[in-house]
C-alpha cells in the first residue's frame, strides 16, 4: 500500500515467473546483498503475477529473504497500473525506486524477460 512505501525507500522488484531460471538467479543475487539494502533503510519487494501460495513456495525453495507480493487477482492490476505488465498477462523483469514520500525516483524495464539486472543498478539509483 501507499502508507507501506512511507516507511522509507523501496524498491519493487517485478519479476515474470517464479521457478523461472532468470528468476531465479535475479533474486538470489538481491538476497546475497539484502542486508546491504537493509543498511542503508532500503526495502525489498519481489512482485510477479503469480499466486501467492506459488511465490511462497518460490521463496521457500530460493530460501530468500525478500518478500513476495502477487499480483494474481485481479490478474496483474497493480503492474498495468505501473505500465510494466507484458501482454502476454505477465510482469515485465523491472525495477522501480520509491522514496519515503511513495514517489517514484527511479525505473528499469528490461527490453526482453532474460535480462538480469545486477544489483548495481539498484545500488547506483539508490546513489543518484
Amino acid at each position: 500500500t501507499q502508507a507501506d512505501l512511507r516507511d522509507g525507500t523501496t524498491v519493487l522488484v517485478f519479476y515474470p515467473f517464479a521457478f523461472s531460471p532468470v528468476c531465479v538467479d535475479q533474486l538470489a543475487v538481491y538476497n546475497e546483498v539484502l542486508e546491504d539494502f537493509t543498511a542503508e533503510g532500503v526495502t525489498l519487494y519481489a512482485v510477479s503475477c503469480d499466486a501467492t501460495w506459488s511465490q511462497q513456495a518460490f521463496k521457500a525453495q530460493l530460501n530468500v529473504d525478500i518478500e513476495q507480493l502477487s499480483d494474481f487477482e485481479p490478474k496483474g492490476r497493480a503492474s498495468a497500473a505501473l505500465g510494466v505488465l507484458h501482454p502476454g498477462g505477465f510482469c515485465e523483469r523491472a525495477l522501480m525506486v520509491f522514496g519515503p514520500d511513495a514517489t517514484l525516483r527511479w525505473s528499469y524495464v528490461g527490453d526482453t524477460p532474460d535480462d538480469l539486472p545486477g544489483a548495481n543498478l539498484i545500488f547506483d539509483a539508490l546513489a543518484a
